[in-house]
């Protein structure tokens, strides 16, 4: 007994020996990554996919994209930085395609009712990564809710929910950590989509540059000082367009792909010794089916099991079912908080990420380089991303760029945050704003900014989405027939046109106010600060040569404090509100789409980097700023024309969550297989599912145990939910899993969770299974 107590002594010794030794090794090689923490830290994610059927997605104005399924779920991604016992700063960001003025609006009411003062519109930045695969409906301006009907609350409610709830969390997280800042240049993510426009640019300035659009990545890493790495965001310009105008499922598109693919790469695997190229051949992630231990069986041992578990019939669930048995709980440790990783937009407003090139889809050729036509019409020139001609393929290629650069990033980040927390934020009003500019000849000119309007080639869209009809990028004249149909809306007097000059005035948005306002005139604009990082929070979608031009404005002001040497000086594009685009008084000469989108006319940067400059000013300083007029909060006039599910029914005989298709009996499959079950269901807008799941597969461990392998926010797995016919109360959930390379060979099944609704009006939660098979 003495023998065996010296040995456990001696153990312990040898450990604790070991384990200084380690320290010590650490400290001397991390590379600063083990500094004492200067900030406290937290984040937070939540759920906020919306309804998956019915309503119009943002982004196109396309009115025949109409969401009918799940590509996989989205997500408010929050971080909160804080000094000790001093300012600090938020930002939220959207697997949406933009931020909404209204949606700030009830936010910034929800957290003053929770905590006061302590989250206020000063130090809250909401951001969109602009995916165009989500539901619409959220904005609260005419012209952003037309082709969704108008309002639609659910949209708007499910965004006020996670927004707050993400926030909260990133709250109750907050923990003493460290922050470092990497960055470093992704090639293959993204093109111009408008090179003529950028080749207007002075030849001097554009010299400058390598590229014609931004390629640089800065990704922020979060240090907990207890749990080590528990996130990071990152800021990368490319546009959400690989997902295309016809697509009809749910999707966070590249950027949303590249958040879920970091964040299942960080909780499956170990940090120090993984890097992205463990990633599957395919691109999809290995899953819990291949951490779960399961007794190696034969093939025809496989096919016993499996013909022992048929479909049973559709059956009553509760709405907890489906958010316990999602994939992503079974990672979650009780005290630590899941990784957070968030990939943010930047000024992407000519970047597209169809990477090869604008082609004619009748001819095969290139796109006309200045209008991006095809034969003269806009409507066959597109974009191909990677993947092409698999819009899905292209997402996933895309979002697994950004998410390789982003580890490389994380994994070498050694520049630590250090310095103040602090911000700067004011309204202006863009319909009359003045702006002095320097003349050629020496002294300075007055001009201003304008009331909103959108100028022809807007109607032409881009080669990621084209328009309709005869208009085309580059128009700078119009044409009589529909200068007639604008006349019936709004004819915009001749200040108004001259003030625009020369973008040819197709809708005068922001002098039309009926119902109510069909754009803003009342911009947010904002800079957060923590350490050597400055965040420039803009309300619109700034082209790469805007953005360079703000970002170098405001990095000239405060390097000339002495203060900020070595600032990063990041654009967090889409954020606060939506304003459109922002182009260089150059590019907007052109009128290509993207000019002709810049609402407040040919000024608008001038006007932009004039505002950011005082801002920038006054945080040197330490100056408050006014806070300028407020915006409207429109919700009491909204509208909205979306009809209500009324009732979901089943044939005679027939149960909700019934297979309505199975899987062949006895069957296997490999992988790279997709299989598919079909299910009778209901409207998936009768419950959002909200951090719950649709679909799921599970495979089976032992004899009778059900694990689940992968669910809605699985790359790999697909809902599609349809009817037989627009007013049919019947409907079909269509599930496919593209089986990955790195499965488990083993038996699986799918199930089906969804929502009924019945005649009275009350909601009926369902379950389904599909019979089992085997992957081999």
């Amino acid at each position: 007994m003495m023998e065996f107590s010296a040995y456990l002594s001696f153990q312990r010794l040898r450990r604790t020996i070991w384990f200084w030794a380690f320290l010590v090794f650490l400290l001397g090689n991390s590379g600063g990554v083990l500094s004492g923490s200067n900030y406290l830290v937290g984040l937070g994610s939540y759920d906020i996919t919306g309804p998956a059927a019915d309503v119009n997605m943002m982004g196109y104005a396309n009115m025949e994209q109409i969401a009918s399924g799940l590509h996989f779920r989205l997500r408010a991604r929050s971080f909160i930085v804080a000094e000790p016992q001093g300012n600090r700063v938020v930002f939220v960001n959207l697997d949406a395609c933009m931020a909404s003025q209204l949606v700030t609006i009830k936010v910034l009411e929800r957290l003053k009712a929770r905590y006061g003062d302590l989250y206020t519109e000063k130090n809250v930045a909401i951001s969109g990564i602009h995916t165009h695969a989500g539901p619409g409906g959220y904005l609260q301006y005419i012209v952003y809710i037309v082709t969704s009907l108008g309002f639609v609350r659910q949209s708007f409610d499910v965004l006020v929910d996670g927004i707050e709830k993400s926030i909260i969390q990133a709250h109750e997280n907050l923990r003493p950590g460290s922050i470092f800042v990497n960055k470093g240049e992704l090639l293959d993510a993204g093109v111009s989509r408008s090179p003529s426009g950028y080749l207007n640019n002075p030849a001097a300035e554009r010299s400058r540059y390598k590229y014609n659009v931004d390629k640089e990545m800065t990704l922020v890493k979060f240090v907990d000082d207890q749990w080590g790495p528990v996130g990071s965001f990152n800021w990368f310009a490319t546009h959400g367009t690989s997902m295309s105008r016809t697509n009809s499922l749910i999707s966070g598109d590249n950027k949303g792909a590249a958040a879920r693919f970091m964040e299942d790469w960080f909780e499956q695997n170990d940090i120090e010794s993984t890097s992205a190229d463990e990633f599957g051949a395919d691109g999809i992630l290995r899953r819990v089916s291949n951490i779960i231990s399961s007794p190696r069986r034969n093939h025809h041992e496989l096919l016993e099991l499996a013909a022992s578990f048929q479909s049973p019939p559709g059956k009553p669930a509760t709405r907890i079912l489906s958010v316990a048995r999602r994939v992503r709980n079974a990672f979650r440790q009780a005290d630590k908080p899941g990784f957070v990783s968030a990939f943010c937009q930047s000024n992407c407003g000519d970047v597209s990420p169809n990477v090869l090139g604008a082609f004619c889809i009748d001819t095969g050729l290139p796109c006309d380089f200045n209008h991006s036509t095809c034969g003269g019409k806009n409507e066959n020139c597109y974009g191909r991303g990677p993947g092409y001609p698999d819009e899905f393929e292209s997402t996933r290629i895309i979002g697994e760029r950004q998410f390789r650069k982003a580890v490389d990033l994380f994994n070498t980040a050694s520049e630590q945050l250090e310095g103040k927390v602090d911000y700067r934020h004011t309204y202006l009003d863009f319909s009359q704003l003045e702006v002095t500019l320097p003349k050629q000849g020496g002294g300075s000119e007055v001009v201003k900014t304008c009331p909103a309007a959108m100028g022809f080639a807007f109607a032409a869209g881009t080669t990621d989405g084209p328009g309709a009809f005869d208009f085309k990028q580059g128009d700078d004249q119009g044409n009589p027939f529909w200068r007639l149909v604008r006349n019936i809306l709004k004819t915009p007097d001749k200040e108004q046109v001259d003030c625009q000059h020369p973008k040819p005035i197709l809708l005068d948005t922001g002098e039309m106010k009926q119902p109510y306002d069909w754009a803003p005139s009342i911009l947010p604009i904002q800079i957060l600060r923590v350490g050597q990082l400055v965040i420039l929070s803009v309300p619109g979608e700034f082209t790469t040569m805007a953005g360079r031009r703000l970002r170098d404005a405001v990095k000239t002001v405060l390097t000339s404090s002495g203060e900020f040497n070595g600032v990063h000086v990041v654009i967090a594009g889409l954020t606060n509100t939506y304003s459109q685009y922002v182009t260089t008084f150059e590019e907007y000469e052109v009128q290509r789409y993207e000019g002709a989108s810049t609402l407040y006319g040919p000024h608008t940067l001038s006007a932009y980097i004039q505002e950011f400059k005082k801002l920038a000013s006054a945080l040197i300083s330490g100056q408050a700023v006014k806070p300028g007029p407020q915006p409207p909060d429109l919700l009491s006039k909204q509208i909205s024309l979306l009809t209500p599910v009324v009732v979901d029914l089943t044939p005679s005989g027939v149960n909700f969550g019934d297979v309505k298709s199975d899987v062949p009996k006895n069957s296997t499959f490999k992988r790279g297989d997709t299989v598919t079950v079909v299910f009778w269901s209901a409207c998936p807008r009768n419950d959002l599912m909200t951090e719950g799941t649709f679909s799921l597969v599970e495979i089976l461990h032992g004899k009778d145990t059900w694990v689940p392998a992968y669910d809605d926010d699985d790359f790999c797995l697909r809902f599609k939910w349809s009817r037989p016919s627009k007013l049919s109360t019947r409907s079909f959930a269509t599930i496919e899993w593209r089986i990955p390379t790195s499965a488990s060979s083993g038996v699986y099944r799918i199930k089906h969770f969804g929502a009924a609704k019945g005649l009275m009006g009350s909601i009926h939660h369902f379950t389904g299974s599909s019979s089992a098979f085997v992957v081999a």
